[in-house]
């Protein structure tokens, strides 16, 4: 099964030879973290590198919204811009839409136009092909941030378990390829991958980011100057490192926080949170329960603005088609019509 293999292995490995989960220590996790951040011992270690570079180039921006441009408007501007722009974004392209196909563009430019709603921040490739492996082997050994081994493992989780294999054979590479052939990701040719270890080319990833990044400084500078767009990129570098944490919090710290009646699905520890519920459409357990849903906002309560997001493009001929799982949720677990 491809899912098996598609990801690059941890030194310290998935299982143990009777089958259980790998807990490995802290001293390991960051051993291997900075191993795999070498660009000097391999190139193939680039992706990784580049996807934390990203957050460490944002960090003066950063120290300069804190100590340089500071006010109380433009704290509730990063507050906004990191806790709900960039999270329900995450929600509405990496994970609804690049991974599991919940919605259909009507063409390149609705499908550019969304990638680049905001600060680009994390590469496709990281989140969608190890995304594809979380589904498959939800809290059991395999699962790329597996809470149960720890908020280490999860919060390093895409330099240490998400990056793809290495060694994959042409086959396998391709099907690997269909799993994102629909996010308008320039894919490498098997020669290209063999050698730089990655679906995307260094200079594509790096020539779209720095596009992005200068088209939104230009515009955050024009609205409000150098102080909104340290505000904008010190909020996207913040939310890059707060979303690493998700996973953990959201299957319960590896313990099982399931609420019966509430929390339906239960193949796995996934919980549903108000918190990301409400800032990004992320009802988790919901979401374990129908992948493919453009909504995950099943109940009256649960606010899904992605999902608001989708339903606009909808509106307006953006978006042609969408999965909305509400009716068979709510007819299979309370036997009521959405």
């Amino acid at each position: 099964m491809l899912l098996d293999k598609v990801l690059d292995p941890p030194s310290y490995g998935w299982s143990d030879q009777e089958g259980n989960l790998v807990k490995p220590t802290s001293k390991q996790i960051f051993k291997e973290f900075f191993k795999r951040l070498n660009i000097f011992h391999t190139r193939k270690n680039w992706l990784p590198f580049f996807s934390w570079l990203r957050v460490v180039l944002l960090l003066p921006l950063l120290y300069l919204f804190i100590f340089e441009y500071f006010s109380i408007g433009l704290l509730l501007v990063a507050f906004v811009y990191s806790m709900v722009i960039m999270g329900t974004h995450g929600t509405i392209w990496h994970h609804r839409y690049c991974t599991h196909r919940a919605y259909t563009f009507r063409n390149a430019f609705w499908r550019i136009f969304t990638q680049n709603l905001t600060i680009s921040m994390i590469p496709e490739e990281i989140y969608v092909i190890s995304h594809h492996v979380h589904h498959a082997k939800s809290d059991k050994p395999g699962d790329p941030y597996n809470a149960s081994a720890g908020f280490l493992y999860c919060f390093l989780a895409d330099v240490n378990h998400q990056p793809i294999s290495k060694n994959l054979t042409s086959d396998e590479y391709r099907r690997t390829i269909n799993l994102m052939a629909h996010t308008g990701v320039r894919p490498n040719t098997y020669a290209a991958y063999q050698k730089w270890g990655s679906i995307v080319h260094p200079w594509h990833a790096v020539l779209a980011c720095m596009l992005n990044w200068v088209v939104w400084y230009a515009l955050a500078y024009l609205i409000g100057g150098h102080a909104l767009a340290c505000t904008l990129f010190g909020a996207a570098a913040f939310w890059a490192i707060g979303v690493r944490t998700f996973n953990y919090e959201g299957h319960g710290k590896g313990v099982d926080k399931r609420k019966k009646g509430y929390d339906l699905n239960e193949n796995d520890m996934s919980i549903n949170q108000a918190w990301p519920g409400i800032v990004a459409g992320e009802w988790h357990n919901n979401h374990h329960l129908f992948p493919n849903s453009a909504r995950s906002g099943f109940l009256r309560h649960q606010i899904d603005l992605a999902w608001y997001y989708i339903k606009f493009l909808h509106v307006i001929g953006a978006v042609t088609s969408y999965h909305d799982s509400k009716a068979v949720f709510l007819k299979r677990y309370f036997d009521v019509k959405a």
